[in-house]
């Protein structure tokens, strides 16, 4: 998902921030098995594979 997202920033403008989600026990608790996952503003977008449908709608 990092490599699709990464691919897509320069032609979206937006940033990106990688958190590893077994780090944060909150984390790990909320999305346990959904990794990787895609938020945008504490809203799950898309989890596993990177939607970019659900994204193009997040970002308008």
């Amino acid at each position: 998902m990092v490599a699709a997202l990464t691919a897509l920033q320069e032609e979206r403008g937006f940033s990106l921030e990688v958190v590893d989600v077994d780090a944060d026990p909150e984390l790990e608790a909320r999305y346990d098995v959904l990794v990787p996952v895609l938020t945008l503003e504490g809203r799950e977008i898309c989890h596993y594979h990177l939607d970019r449908e659900k994204l193009d709608a997040a970002l308008r």
